[in-house]
């Protein structure tokens, strides 16, 4: 039978954050400076000084070896502020436990994050959406679509979307696209194909035009409920070596309306842009060419 061995780094750490040994260390930190001052030998004065020398030592070591190895996340001041304050904490406790970077600023409410940082963080919002059960259970999303090819390789992002409608949630998903790459064959193929996998996994699509949006419309943002609102200040690339987002837990009513000013309601919804655009450019792209003045007349009539 064979038996398994802790390494000595494994052992020393697990010496060192051990919570019995530092509580009798923090003890023994209070107890020998006070046997120290009521004894009148020098010598063993002397020798318990040097005692409490080391245990100052031995704590502050620790102290600033957790630190480097640990993340621990500041409070919030007042949690009450928070628009969901169950779903913030629910974040912040993920957070912790996924030692992601430094998020110390998380306690006000708001979160930056970088490059890579920023899909596993969006991935992690969705799941706690879903695993906090918070209501309501919607995610509205809006997408500055410049290269729609990106979208369909977030598989992890798109596994958490398909988990939260088989939960019974919904997603209304607005595409943000420049007029003039709606009228270049490949984007057009892409775009729509694009949409037709999210129509798949039961998400509500829409299209606006960037060129007749104001700029506080145009943003690309994914509004989780009414508890946060994760906005992309930098567009990523494939690779993730660059991006910059923000997350907001307070003032997500904002960001809902702004969207929903855009989304809009009947004939002049995003719903019915998006399918007054299919109607019009779904026949050239089945067809043996590629016709620039009839994809121009479709999406000018939009």
């Amino acid at each position: 039978m064979s038996t398994s061995r802790t390494d000595p780094v494994t052992q020393a750490r697990n010496l060192l954050i051990s919570p019995v040994l530092n509580a009798f260390i923090g003890l023994a930190g209070i107890v020998v400076p006070v046997a120290a001052w009521v004894n009148d030998q020098a010598g063993v004065k002397n020798a318990l000084f040097i005692v409490e020398t080391v245990l100052v030592v031995w704590l502050t070591a620790g102290h600033f070896w957790l630190r480097s190895r640990y993340i621990t996340l500041r409070r919030a001041n007042n949690l009450k502020a928070m628009d969901n304050a169950l779903y913030y904490e629910s974040v912040r406790g993920q957070l912790e436990q996924e030692l992601i970077s430094d998020y110390g600023e998380i306690a006000d409410g708001h979160l930056r994050v970088y490059a890579s940082e920023v899909p596993r963080l969006s991935v992690l919002l969705v799941k706690t959406l879903v695993d906090s059960r918070t209501d309501p259970l919607r995610i509205l999303a809006a997408d500055l679509t410049t290269n729609p090819s990106l979208l369909t390789q977030r598989r992890e992002y798109l596994s958490a979307n398909r988990r939260l409608l088989e939960a019974g949630g919904t997603i209304q998903r607005l595409f943000i696209c420049y007029r003039a790459d709606l009228l270049r064959e490949d984007y057009a193929r892409n775009l729509l194909e694009l949409i037709s996998m999210h129509r798949q996994m039961g998400v509500t699509c829409g299209l606006a035009v960037r060129d007749r949006l104001r700029a506080d419309q145009a943003v690309d943002v994914v509004i989780l409920s009414s508890a946060a609102a994760l906005v992309e200040e930098e567009q990523g690339d494939a690779d993730y070596t660059r991006g910059r987002s923000s997350v907001y837990f307070k003032g997500v009513e904002r960001w809902i309306g702004r969207f929903e000013s855009v989304w809009g309601h009947g004939a002049d919804s995003a719903v019915t842009v998006l399918q007054s655009y299919e109607s019009g450019v779904r026949p050239l792209l089945d067809g043996s060419s590629w016709d620039a003045d009839r994809a121009t007349r479709a999406v000018d009539q939009l």
